[in-house]
C-alpha cells in the first residue's frame, strides 16, 4: 500500500512547530546495553549503527519541548527510518522521560506517531515497553493534562494501541496506513481500505484527517482549547428567534417539533467564535447526524459542547457525548449540552449496538462530573434521551430556548 510522503522526525517537528528555535530537545536518558541488545540478537548493534548513520538519530523517537500555535507542549516525534520507528527499551526510556517532564511542568503532550510496532530484536523486553508507555499516559491523564496524537504513515501495532488510540484527540494525515495489524501480518484477504486514516475516522477511532499544510494551525487550535481550565459554568446561549411563550401546552409541542426552528448548528455558530469537533465513540461508531460534540471558544474561554441535532440519538452519539464529558471533566473545562431529540433510536440495530448501556454510561458521566454542566433545551426533549439535570426545564417554543434554571412546568406529552 502506498501512503503519503514519509517525513523524518525533524521534518515533522519543523512542520508543526512555530519555529526551530522554539524546540528544545530533552536530555537523553543514559542506559548501558549489552552487546546486540538484551537477547544478544546477532547483528543488532550493527543495525542500530546503520540506522543512526542513515537518519542522524540515536533512537526511534525525538522528544522535547516546542511551541505550537503559541502553546508550549511536549513533542514526541517518531523517526520511522530508525528500524521502522520501532519501540525498544531505550525508546521506552525516552518516552517515559518525556511524559514525566510534561507532568512536572504541566504541559500537554503531542505525539507525532510513525511506527511499525515493537522491536523484534528485543523480544519480550520490547513488548513490556507498551505497558510502560500506557502507564505514563495514564498518569498524565490523571494529572489533568491533554494528549493529542497525529497518526503518520504508518501507525501500526503497539504504537497505534498506546500513543495513538490512547490519546484524547486523534488526528491523522491523509492516506496514512493506520491499524493494529501491519501490512505483513494481515490475513491475505483483508481489505486494505480498512487500514487507513480515513477508515479509522469513519469507524470512530480517530477524530479527523488533516492535510499537512493545515496541521500546525489545527494542532495550535486544539492545544489552545484544551489547556484553559475554568471553574465557571458555561453561560446560557441567547435565544434564537421569537421569544414569546406559546398559548397552550399543545402549541409548545408543535413549536418544539417545528422543522423551522433553529437547530444545534445555528446555536453553536452563534455561541462560539471558533470550535473543533471530536468524532466517534472509540467503539467503532459515529453519530454526526444526531450528536455534535467538541470544544469551542466563547468570549475567550473554552467550553465543551454536546449538542443533539433534532434526530433520534444513536448509541454511538451517546458514547461520544460520554467521552466528551469525561474528557472535559478531567481537563476542568465546563460543558454545555443542547437537548433536541424525539428520543433515543429504537430500531433493531440500535439495540444491537447497546442503546441501553450507552445511555446508562452517559447518565453516569453526567451524574459524576465535577466540572460545571449547563443544559439548554432548544427543541424536543423526549424519552430517555433527556440526559439532563434534575428539575428539567420546559421544552419551550421553537424559536427560543429554556435553561435549566427555569422552573416552568413542562406541558403534558402528546
Amino acid at each position: 500500500m502506498s501512503g503519503p510522503p514519509r517525513l523524518s522526525a525533524r521534518e515533522m517537528l519543523a512542520l508543526v512547530g512555530d519555529s526551530p528555535a522554539a524546540f528544545d530537545e530533552l536530555p537523553r536518558p543514559a542506559r548501558e546495553s549489552a552487546p546486540d541488545g538484551p537477547l544478544g540478537w546477532p547483528g543488532y548493534d550493527a543495525s542500530r549503527a546503520r540506522a543512526a548513520e542513515r537518519t542522524g538519530e540515536a533512537e526511534s523517537v525525538v522528544c522535547g519541548v516546542g511551541v505550537v500555535g503559541g502553546t508550549r507542549a511536549v513533542l514526541i516525534a517518531f523517526e520511522f527510518g530508525f528500524l521502522g520507528g520501532s519501540l525498544g527499551e531505550r525508546t521506552g526510556d525516552r518516552l517515559e522521560a518525556a511524559y514525566r517532564h510534561a507532568r512536572d511542568h504541566r504541559l500537554p503532550v503531542v505525539a507525532l506517531v510513525a511506527t511499525g510496532g515493537s522491536r523484534m530484536q528485543e523480544g519480550m523486553i520490547a513488548l513490556t515497553q507498551l505497558q510502560r508507555v500506557a502507564r505514563q499516559s495514564a498518569l498524565t491523564r490523571q494529572a489533568g493534562l491533554a494528549q493529542i496524537a497525529v497518526l503518520r504513515d504508518p501507525t501500526t501495532g503497539g504504537g497505534w494501541a498506546t500513543l495513538g488510540a490512547g490519546a484524547d484527540v486523534v488526528l491523522a494525515l491523509p492516506g496514512a496506513q493506520v491499524g493494529f495489524a501491519g501490512s505483513r501480518v494481515r490475513p491475505p484477504d483483508a481489505d486494505p481500505a480498512a487500514y487507513t486514516a480515513e477508515a479509522q475516522v469513519a469507524a470512530g477511532s480517530a477524530d479527523a484527517v488533516v492535510e499537512p499544510g493545515a496541521l500546525r494551525e489545527t494542532l495550535g487550535r486544539w492545544l489552545r482549547l484544551l489547556t484553559r481550565p475554568s471553574e465557571e459554568p458555561a453561560p446560557v446561549p441567547r435565544a434564537l428567534g421569537a421569544q414569546d411563550l406559546p398559548a397552550t401546552g399543545w402549541d409548545a409541542v408543535l413549536r418544539a417539533r417545528s422543522p423551522r426552528r433553529p437547530r444545534a448548528d445555528a446555536y453553536l455558530d452563534a455561541y462560539f467564535g471558533l470550535r473543533a469537533a471530536i468524532g466517534g465513540d472509540r467503539c467503532g461508531g459515529t453519530d454526526t447526524d444526531g450528536m455534535l460534540c467538541g470544544f469551542g471558544e466563547h468570549r475567550g474561554r473554552t467550553v465543551a459542547y454536546a449538542a443533539q441535532t433534532g434526530a433520534a440519538t444513536r448509541p454511538a452519539g451517546y458514547r461520544t457525548a460520554t467521552r466528551l464529558i469525561r474528557l472535559a471533566d478531567r481537563l476542568g473545562i465546563p460543558v454545555l449540552t443542547l437537548v433536541d431529540t424525539p428520543g433515543a433510536a429504537n430500531d433493531a440495530e440500535a439495540e444491537r449496538q447497546g442503546a441501553g448501556a450507552a445511555i446508562a454510561e452517559l447518565f453516569g458521566a453526567v451524574a459524576t462530573a465535577r466540572t460545571p454542566l449547563t443544559t439548554l433545551v432548544i427543541g424536543e426533549g423526549g424519552s430517555g434521551a433527556r440526559w439532563r439535570w434534575p428539575r428539567p426545564a420546559a421544552p419551550g417554543p421553537p424559536r427560543t430556548a429554556t435553561s435549566r434554571s427555569s422552573r416552568r412546568r413542562r406541558p403534558p406529552r402528546s
